[in-house]
């Protein structure tokens, strides 16, 4: 401010400082007044993947104060009747266990028994019910809650009533189901193995140590009296396993593997003509880290060209230095085969293109519906980006979904889905839709 007031007489300076800090407290009093988040969208929060949302891995969830369904941005627009499938894997698996058992975040979620009158209304739908029914169950049995993030340290207050600065804008990805060609045999084509989990792989679950870690999960070996970390990617690709008889299908290329680890689970043909599913089985225990990330630190993409699509041809460009930059991705996810219905996420159940959601279960429970208010891309990589809001439901994990507002949108098979997937990268906010009983009223 000082070039403003310098070479100023005494008295018109200090009326131009007045003059400025009564414009400053003015711009102030309107960002309180219009809101942080609706004045962030002016300038393109949501307008798509050139400015990614800061990761917020640390940050705590706030959860704001409910309102009605009905009045969700979007909510007459979306055929929620497509969500009626996963709604219903997700119920069955709630409505397995006892009734007092809490989902946590207790605070947000309850127990199994608080969500069975909405499951009950659902079950007693049918598979064939319409929109309007959907819509009617769901308008009568919960209400909305929006999730915010505030940075570890900033005094947020009661839940909803945050003083610091709330952040309800975060990044959403997308995945999909890749497909490999592999056979039950290595060969000079079929060379790259994926892995069983090893036996001597442990998993700790942390949350049942500390309510603080609920969530949050380490793995490694024990050796004598102590769990050490298990081997790293580079590790494990060099050869530490050879030998142990881990190997459930040799693929005939390593990048796809590579891609496979990320996505989590995939289908596999085979080299015979059948074909089946891979799913995650286990991961050893070393944090993910995204390699577009390296390409960008080393000056190869920038910020606003990586997606799957660039990253993938870089490498298959470079095959030099394509093993030297999957490395830096210290995690290694283990598979299993499966059977019947799939691909299969984190709460058990099979997952249904678009309405599927992978989230951080330390502050959104699986199995419960969420409305995505979100850019996403369009399938052709030369079409302008697009804005959707629409219903999914928390059944998936994954190792890059961290953040109390971060999720993945489950795009299903095929090349739109890997189109979509691949470049999705962009901000947007969501609501987690609970049992009216657990919120106040709107």
């Amino acid at each position: 401010m000082g070039w403003l007031v310098r070479e100023l007489p005494p008295r018109e300076r200090g009326l131009r400082i007045a003059v400025l800090l009564v414009l400053g407290w003015a711009l102030v009093a309107t960002v309180l007044a219009i809101g942080p988040e609706r004045i962030a969208g002016w300038f393109g929060v949501l307008g798509g993947a050139e400015a990614p949302a800061p990761p917020d891995a640390e940050a705590i969830a706030v959860y704001g104060p409910p309102v009605e369904v009905a009045a969700l941005p979007g909510w007459a627009d979306d055929d929620v009747a497509e969500a009626l499938p996963a709604l219903l894997r997700s119920c069955a698996r709630l409505l397995a266990q006892p009734a007092d058992r809490q989902l946590r975040p207790v605070e947000l979620a309850g127990t199994v028994g608080d969500w069975r009158p909405l499951c009950g209304a659902l079950r007693g739908l049918g598979d064939g019910a319409g929109e309007e029914e959907v819509r009617a169950v769901i308008e009568r049995e919960v209400v909305a809650v929006p999730l915010s993030r505030a940075d570890v340290g900033t005094a947020v207050g009661r839940p909803g009533e945050g003083s610091g600065w709330l952040r309800r804008i975060g990044l959403f990805t997308g995945y999909f189901e890749p497909l490999l060609h592999g056979s039950r045999r290595r060969s000079a084509r079929y060379r790259v193995p994926l892995y069983m989990q090893p036996p001597d792989l442990i998993s700790v679950d942390l949350g049942q140590f500390r309510d603080d870690l609920r969530g949050r999960r380490v793995a490694g070996r024990v050796q004598g009296r102590s769990l050490e970390p298990y081997d790293d990617r580079q590790a494990i690709v060099s050869g530490s396993l050879d030998g142990r008889g881990l190997e459930l299908v040799w693929v005939d290329d390593a990048i796809d593997a590579f891609f496979l680890h990320i996505q989590g689970s995939g289908r596999i043909e085979l080299d015979d003509g059948s074909s089946f599913r891979v799913g995650y089985a286990a991961q050893n225990g070393h944090p993910y880290h995204a390699i577009g990330r390296t390409l960008v630190d080393l000056g190869e993409l920038t910020l606003e060209e990586v997606s799957l699509q660039s990253i993938d041809a870089w490498l298959r460009e470079h095959p030099d230095r394509a093993g030297e930059v999957m490395a830096t991705n210290d995690s290694y996810v283990f598979f299993r085969e499966i059977r019947g219905e799939g691909p299969v996420g984190a709460q058990g159940v099979a997952l249904t293109p678009e309405r599927s959601l992978a989230v951080d279960r330390q502050h959104i429970p699986l199995g419960v519906p969420v409305w995505l208010d979100a850019m996403i891309p369009a399938a052709g990589a030369d079409a302008p980006d697009e804005r959707r809001q629409w219903l999914l439901v928390a059944q998936d994990v994954g190792g890059a979904i961290r953040g109390a507002v971060r999720g993945d949108v489950f795009w299903g098979a095929g090349e739109r889905a890997r189109a979509v997937a691949g470049r999705m990268a962009h901000r947007g906010r969501y609501w987690v839709l609970v049992p009216r009983g657990l919120a106040s009223s709107p």
